[in-house]
């Protein structure tokens, strides 16, 4: 692993800087209110009118957009205009959004602030109810983003995933239903079942709803610590971006639900967060191991042999690990039940 000099040390204090300017030009509507100007540079006064900031406030967020390189300055008019990624990424709707995805790092912001407190107790600094259902704005918010951050990262993931002649499929932790939307889209002889928290399952039957997709996808209520499938009834089983908010016993068990579903033959896919026997690399996978502990009683991130282990306690025969295409680190690990 690299080891900081001292000028990377003074640069890394400081770093939360970046992460707030993205956020604030994000909530103001900064990138769409330039793409709406044409994609060509825009002056002050007109995005100050476009977003219903002060003058003064919007000059500074802009260049600090620049600064951190999120935008781009001429500089023979001082107009600003959008990146070619600021384009793809940071303008709602366009082609590879990811202004969605990144609200949930928003929100989680302020629980960053209280990394110190999670050091002293051991304990999540906020409760994890509150994006799960107990706080509807945040709730929303919460499947929103995970849905915008799922897209993104699923059209990547799905050609991974060898699904020819399965019909049924498992999605545990179906969240709000973007994978169990781009798979069944990229397998038409699949059906699908996810399972979520009610707040968040209902969530997902909305968006399955208005994507035209509730024939070929039940969203269904449940709770994936407790519920028991219909056994041996799906040839096929995801569990996406979950497991890194439970215990290694929970886990197990989770996994021993799964095998239970599955066919003889039946395929495990397990993506997620998770780092090297070392438990420091990849960088992303354990600085979002903190992020996990500081909103869930359980969170972590965990290597990818001690999931293989897992499964087998599980019953199952693990394959290979295999990375997901940039930019996000998850790695996919799959198996079958014998």
């Amino acid at each position: 692993m690299k080891e900081l000099q001292i000028p990377e040390i003074v640069d890394l204090a400081s770093a939360f800087y970046g992460s707030a300017v993205l956020f604030a030009a994000l909530d103001a509507g900064v990138f769409a209110a330039i793409e709406k100007a044409g994609g060509a540079s825009a002056d002050l006064p007109a995005l100050a009118a476009a977003t219903g900031a002060s003058e003064r406030g919007l000059r500074m967020l802009l260049d600090a957009c620049v600064a951190v390189g999120i935008l781009a300055k001429d500089p023979a008019t001082g107009a600003w205009r959008n990146t070619q990624a600021g384009r793809l990424a940071l303008v709602p709707g366009a082609p590879a959004d990811l202004s969605r995805a990144i609200a949930y790092n928003r929100d989680v912001y302020p629980a960053w602030g209280r990394l110190g407190e999670l050091v002293r107790t051991g304990a999540p600094v906020e409760r994890p109810e509150l994006h799960l259902g107990d706080d509807a704005a945040r709730t929303r918010v919460f499947a929103a983003s995970m849905r915008g951050r799922a897209m993104a990262i699923g059209r990547g993931v799905v050609p991974m995933l060898d699904l020819a002649g399965r019909t049924r499929l498992l999605d545990l932790a179906g969240g709000p239903g973007a994978y169990a939307e781009l798979l069944v889209r990229a397998n038409p002889g699949l059906s699908a079942v996810t399972v979520d928290l009610p707040a968040i399952s209902d969530a997902a039957a909305e968006f399955v709803a208005q994507d035209g997709l509730a024939g070929r996808i039940e969203c269904r209520h449940g709770d994936y610590h407790a519920d028991e499938y219909e056994p041996g009834a799906y040839d096929a089983c995801t569990i996406f971006g979950a497991l890194h908010q439970e215990s290694p016993e929970d886990i197990v068990a989770i996994l021993g639900r799964a095998f239970r579903a599955l066919k003889p033959g039946g395929a495990l896919f397990v993506l997620d967060m998770m780092t090297d026997a070392t438990r420091a690399s990849p960088p992303f996978s354990a600085l979002f191991g903190l992020n996990m502990a500081l909103t869930t009683k359980n969170g972590w991130v965990f290597s990818d042999d001690e999931l293989k282990g897992w499964m087998r306690e599980a019953g199952f025969a693990p394959g290979d690990t295999r990375p997901a295409p940039p930019p996000m680190p998850h790695w996919l690990v799959s198996a079958v039940r014998p």
